[in-house]
């Protein structure tokens, strides 16, 4: 199984091959920084599984100092987050939102939990809306 991937504007793109390890859901606060919202959504595999087609040049990536682990890899062109390898070697972490196509995993942790932000259990219960509200 391949699947499609790419960038907002589309300049970063690769396939990656499946099936996936893993799926998370992470709180953390650097997670919350890196991505704007309350959580990333982070799919593992191993580093040899993506080929990549466009691109490659415009990534910029940006491993915190500090951190063992944290690592935010993204388009220049766009900014938004592509695919890196961990700081070990040892994963590909995918960002959900960069798949065109069904991962068909789906999330099996919410990790960091209590690091989630005040807000965000109140919107689990906010109103719905298809598109732009009126």
């Amino acid at each position: 199984m391949k699947i499609n991937g790419s960038c907002l504007c589309g300049k970063v793109s690769s396939l990656i091959t499946g099936p996936f390890e893993r799926f998370y859901q992470c709180y953390c606060d650097r997670c919350q920084k890196k991505t704007g919202s309350a959580f990333a959504s982070l799919i593992f595999t191993s580093p040899d599984k993506i080929e990549w087609l466009s691109g490659q040049k415009l990534i910029k990536r940006f491993d915190l100092p500090n951190a063992e682990r944290f690592s935010n890899c993204f388009c220049t062109e766009c900014g938004s987050q592509v695919p890196y390898i961990s700081r070990n070697g040892e994963f590909l972490m995918i960002p959900a939102g960069y798949l065109s196509d069904n991962p068909e995993i789906r999330p099996a942790a919410n990790i960091f939990w209590d690091e989630r932000p005040c807000w965000f259990d109140e919107g689990q219960t906010a109103k719905t809306y298809s598109t732009y509200p009126e």
